[in-house]
């Protein structure tokens, strides 16, 4: 990965608006699912994105199938995980926990040969701290947690992988080769319970389009475009405003807010994620 100063600067203003966005899906998505399903949402979602990006198919070669195929596969899998998560916990407090990634991320990059620091270490006590805290707040960890925890490591794996292939290709076809592999996939999935659900999806429909064009398209497009010149610790870093943003959506949609343990605990989470910073550090000076 070459190193410019410029596309550097333009690399971080997108994953940051990429966090906005995704910030902004956790209480939209929770709001949806009280009536859909988290299958038929997916699969409607993806199906949606996939129409949009088909046109870039056309670009496909063996290569960017091979590794677009990969790339949607985690993300359906991290995707799945989270939703069925967020049927059980607040929206922000799956944001929070999902948010963890930033820490899952120099932990995977250690099996491709990268050394971990003592402040990674000691991030993740800090992380795991914060999290039984705020699953005391919620009455003990709920299962909605473990799958957050999951989806988590779902999308360190995404950003280590997209890490590797996204300067190989354009970020557009790309895009389009996962979604479309994440549309199959959610449709195969999804058919079953989407003939009941057909009203309903109906009723949904805008906010199904939304999720689809503005929470899917425009983020694995720039994430895609991003990732060339940021690598995935800092992607994951500055992944950690998600967090933030979910809250702030998350009160203003849907009424949630943190009590004083779930302040605490998201508060060593924030706290664990600046203490990797130093393992980040260090992985760019290798770089």
């Amino acid at each position: 990965m070459l190193y410019s100063p410029t596309r550097a600067t333009q690399g971080t203003t997108l994953i940051v608006l990429t966090a906005l966005i995704w910030g902004s899906s956790f209480a939209v998505t929770k709001d949806t699912m009280t009536e859909v399903s988290p299958a038929a949402l997916i699969g409607i979602r993806f199906a949606i994105a996939a129409l949009a990006l088909a046109p870039w198919l056309l670009q496909v070669n063996r290569r960017l199938l091979r590794d677009g195929a990969l790339l949607g596969a985690i993300y359906f899998t991290e995707t799945t995980v989270a939703l069925n998560g967020l049927q059980t916990i607040s929206a922000n407090r799956s944001a929070f926990i999902i948010s963890l990634n930033v820490i899952f991320v120099p932990i995977l990059a250690t099996l491709l040969g990268q050394r971990l620091s003592r402040s990674v270490l000691a991030a993740g006590l800090l992380a795991l701290t914060g999290i039984g805290i705020m699953a005391w707040e919620g009455g003990g960890l709920a299962w909605g947690d473990l799958l957050s925890l999951g989806s988590a490591l779902g999308v360190a794996a995404y950003l280590l992988v997209l890490e590797a292939v996204a300067p190989r290709h354009a970020a557009l076809p790309l895009a389009a080769v996962q979604i479309a592999v994440m549309a199959v996939l959610g449709l195969v999935v999804a058919l079953p319970e989407m003939v009941g659900q057909m009203t309903a999806i109906g009723d949904h429909l805008k906010t199904l389009v939304y999720l689809g064009l503005v929470v899917t398209v425009a983020p694995l497009w720039t994430q895609a475009i991003a990732q060339r010149w940021v690598p995935a610790h800092r992607a994951a870093l500055l992944g950690t405003l998600e967090p933030i943003f979910a809250a702030v959506v998350s009160f203003w949609l849907l009424g949630e807010q943190l009590g004083s343990r779930g302040l605490l605990g998201a508060g060593l989470i924030l706290g664990a994620m600046a203490l990797s910073r130093g393992q980040q550090e260090e992985l760019d000076l290798k770089k």
